[in-house]
């Protein structure tokens, strides 16, 4: 074997170890059987790895996915989870054929991360209740109010409960996640502390013979596919649910592409190749729905593991599906000595790690207004749902974009003789402050000589050009004169200034 062989074959097991618990444990966020999250790891590893355009990127289900499949399978049922996957890949796969995939990544970074960290929210909110062995109530703002009452039952044991049990797993899972990754022997570096967790997790819960939630898993993987039938498929006729699989479609794509972004960043491989990404995501997710399984996004987890471990080609993602077949096929038992606490423990350190400080520090630097569409896009997924939020976001960048391109700073002072005044602008002259512009015109005294600062001025249109030409023509037989950086100007706006004579320089 080739070294760039050998070096993928050693990256796959990496991925494999990483993707195996998260798989599960996304599926169990997710409202599903975690039987459903692997067969989503097979089909991204060996079939969406064969197709992909960013080489590097691992597939799979995702956790900013989970919160979108649970409130689907609760309102439409765990049937109508695989069409609505299944269009939603189609409706990818059509937007890749169509060379769309550049224009998934056009979302401002406070949306992005805004999301994430929503997402963060809820899932740490929900999984908190399942790592005591408790079901998540309604809605994310109710899981949040209610975790107190989590910790309650995790400290007080109660008669006939084992939810102190199932806290004890959970708070070792996570204990064990931090000192892994904080003092884990530098030949170990490579093991990743997801898998350290959940195996000590489930090592407590069979030592102390704790009688908690395991997780299930048939032998046979297609025992557990739900493959659509023709009565649920017509049901996508309803536009409630065509929207609901369009907004799955979107959030996955941009997720993905903007995971290919980051991946790129990690390597100095081949670029990633935004259509041909899409078209295989279309692809992957399309299988999935054909199975009943879990949607797919590229993940920023498995991607880094894969790139940190040493990956080189789309060897490494195709073959860390093949160790998830393998698995399932030959020790399926041991997928069930695994405690469903210590898998919702490691999504609630995951949705908490989604809320990401430096993220939140980047934008501050910026400015107050990417910190608002942050905290309002968070909130909006929170208090709402992920698509109601993520479109708060968006139409406050929106709404910022706008106000940026058409804000103008008029300053005018004038000098104590009232024979020369100073008028800067700074930001968009346009017909929108033209009002303004004119009223302050309005106050330079007449026989003044007006001098215009255009050096913070970031664009002027016709409209203001006109009115600034009025005035002058207005104003000379009082003898003003306007002054103007007429060679700045037209290297500026080009055409759209007035030509030499109106001004005067």
């Amino acid at each position: 074997m080739s070294v760039t062989g050998t070096k993928d074959l050693l990256a796959s097991i990496v991925v494999f170890f990483v993707a195996l618990p998260l798989c599960m444990g996304i599926a169990i966020a997710s409202g599903v059987p975690p039987a459903l999250g692997l067969i989503t790891g097979i089909v991204g590893g060996i079939v969406v790895g064969s197709l992909a355009g960013s080489p590097l990127q691992v597939s799979g289900p995702a956790a900013g996915l989970a919160v979108i499949v649970y409130d689907l399978v609760q309102r439409n049922g765990i049937e109508m989870l695989g069409p609505i996957v299944l269009l939603a890949g189609l409706l990818q796969l059509v937007a890749g054929l169509l060379q769309w995939g550049q224009y998934f990544r056009a979302v401002a970074p406070p949306v992005i991360y805004g999301m994430l960290a929503g997402i963060g929210v809820l899932i740490f909110a929900s999984q908190f209740h399942v790592m005591v062995d408790d079901k998540p109530r309604g809605s994310g703002i109710e899981n949040l109010v209610s975790i107190p009452e989590a910790i309650y039952k995790g400290l007080v044991p109660m008669d006939t409960s084992n939810h102190h049990l199932a806290a004890l797993v959970g708070v070792s899972t996570i204990a064990t996640i931090l000192l892994w990754a904080a003092f884990r022997p530098a030949k170990l570096n490579f093991v990743p502390p997801a898998l350290v967790a959940v195996v000590l997790g489930s090592v407590v819960a069979a030592l102390g013979r704790l009688e908690v939630n395991f997780v299930n898993v048939p032998s046979n993987l297609l025992e557990a596919a739900a493959w659509p039938s023709a009565e649920n498929l017509w049901r996508l006729t309803d536009p409630a649910l065509f929207g609901a699989a369009a907004a799955l479609a979107l959030i996955a794509s941009a997720e993905t592409l903007l995971c290919a972004v980051a991946t790129d960043r990690m390597h100095d491989g081949p670029r990633t190749r935004f259509n041909r990404e899409l078209c295989a995501q279309g692809v992957g997710n399309s299988i999935c729905g054909l199975a009943g399984a879990l949607p797919m996004t590229g993940v920023i987890v498995r991607s880094s593991a894969n790139v940190q471990a040493g990956a080189k080609s789309r060897l490494s993602a195709i073959l860390h599906g093949v160790w998830l077949v393998a698995l399932v096929v030959a020790f399926p038992a041991v997928l069930g000595l695994i405690p469903i606490a210590a898998l919702a423990a490691l999504l609630v350190y995951t949705g908490f790690k989604l809320v990401n400080v430096e993220q939140i520090r980047s934008l501050a630097a910026y400015g107050r207004m990417p910190l608002a569409i942050y905290f309002v896009t968070l909130a909006g997924i929170v208090v709402t749902n992920l698509l109601t939020g993520v479109l708060i976001g968006v139409g406050l960048s929106i709404a910022h974009l706008v106000y940026t391109l058409t804000h103008l700073k008029i300053d005018l002072s004038i000098s104590d003789d009232k024979k020369r005044a100073d008028l800067r602008l700074e930001g968009s002259a346009t017909f929108l402050s033209l009002p303004r512009f004119c009223a302050t015109l309005e106050l330079v005294p007449k026989g003044a000589e007006l001098h215009v600062h255009i050096e913070g001025l970031q664009h002027i249109d016709h409209a203001c050009l006109d009115a600034l030409h009025d005035w002058q023509k207005q104003h000379e037989k009082f003898g003003s004169l306007l002054v103007v950086e007429w060679q700045d100007l037209v290297a500026r706006y080009g055409n759209s200034a007035p030509a030499p004579s109106k001004l005067a320089t």
